[in-house]
């Protein structure tokens, strides 16, 4: 890579440096990769690592119009660098132009979502950092603009992991204080299968605006985690063995609680397709994985930290893990260590207080 592109890291860098939330960081991001590689439309998503799901989109103007079709044909519709195929791939970064052939006509999303809009050549980047994907950066161009370049996929595939590494570091920011707010009544929204919300308690409304205040979307908007979740349901209705929890995703408000998001499927007596939208606090199950990767913990000590919140003793950690005591108790400390608390109690009442994990019984 020449200097231009050396400078470029240099720049993200330093821009990680100066924006502490995700959405701060990511609309910079775009202002940032502009000079290096111009394009005339973007969108830069978080998503959940455990499902690959939305958690908020920062997208430009030009590209919230088409934003729905974008959804249906990564969740409903084969067609070209499906986000769920880069993520996999050893090549995380392509262009449309290239994986087409140069024959842009053979995908449909070109056809019928960005020719329509003005757009021709795209470019998208799955973000993925230490083998887990934090997110998905889609750059657009114009019709008459060049294709995106052979240098221009390497160097963003050069950025990917360095923007991704940011994009965990903010999705996983620690909560500084205890949780001063939770809702306790689950929040229920029901929806069309062409998602027009058609009822909602009081609690999915307040979660509706919270998310449409977080992603800085108005009211006609349907907010992106919500919309993601019910793209995956409807998808999951041509799935021979669907798995409902796929449906899920996993977020942490701003200076809040982390908030489950699920959407299900339900049948009409008339045939119709509705869906049930559920917001409602997360459960140690969604939450440990998060809390894990925050905390930097080896895979054996998030199976430890996972059966302590079930209360597991350390004669019964050792039994369950096939290890001894005193190597159970070696990684309590390095576990102690990188959560900066110094007993057991102290780090449940930790993952309590911060994260609304609860110990339970069940073994």
């Amino acid at each position: 890579m020449n200097a231009k592109w050396e400078a470029s890291k240099r720049k993200l860098l330093t821009l990680a440096k100066r924006h502490s939330s995700s959405q701060d960081y990511r609309t910079a991001l775009l202002q940032e990769l502009r000079e290096f590689v111009p394009f005339d439309g973007a969108c830069c998503t978080a998503v959940d690592p455990q499902t690959l799901l939305s958690t908020g989109a920062i997208t430009e103007d030009g590209i919230e119009a088409i934003h729905h079709g974008i959804f249906e044909y990564e969740y409903l519709r084969e067609d070209f660098n499906r986000y769920d195929q880069l993520s996999q791939s050893a090549e995380a970064v392509a262009t449309l132009h290239q994986a087409t052939g140069g024959e842009l006509v053979r995908s449909a999303r070109y056809r019928h979502v960005l020719f329509p809009a003005g757009f021709a050549d795209e470019l998208r980047a799955a973000l993925k950092y230490d083998g887990a994907c934090w997110g998905f950066l889609t750059l657009f161009r114009f019709q008459g603009r060049p294709f995106f370049s052979e240098e221009e996929r390497e160097w963003m595939a050069e950025l990917a992991p360095l923007i991704a590494y940011q994009l965990r570091k903010t999705s996983l920011s620690l909560p500084a204080e205890e949780t001063s707010w939770m809702e306790e009544e689950t929040g229920i929204l029901l929806m069309s299968d062409q998602l027009a919300i058609q009822s909602a308690n009081t609690t999915a409304d307040r979660w509706l605006s919270l998310l449409r205040k977080w992603e800085s979307i108005d009211r006609r908007t349907l907010p992106r985690p919500v919309r993601a979740v019910c793209s995956r349901a409807l998808a999951q209705l041509n799935e021979s063995d669907p798995k409902a929890s796929m449906a899920k995703v996993c977020i942490r408000m701003p200076d809040g609680p982390y908030v489950a998001i699920q959407a299900s499927p339900l049948h009409g007596q008339d045939g119709a397709v509705h869906l049930a939208v559920l917001f409602s606090p997360a459960k140690p199950a969604d939450i440990l994985p998060i809390v894990c990767e925050a905390y930097g913990l080896s895979e054996r000590e998030k199976q430890l930290l996972a059966l302590i919140v079930r209360g597991f003793s350390t004669k019964e950690l050792a039994h369950r893990l096939h290890i001894s005591a005193y190597t159970v108790q070696d990684h309590l400390k390095s576990i102690f260590v990188k959560t900066g608390v110094s007993s057991r109690r102290e780090l449940i009442w930790q993952l309590f207080s911060r994260f609304g994990v609860e110990a339970s019984e069940g073994k």
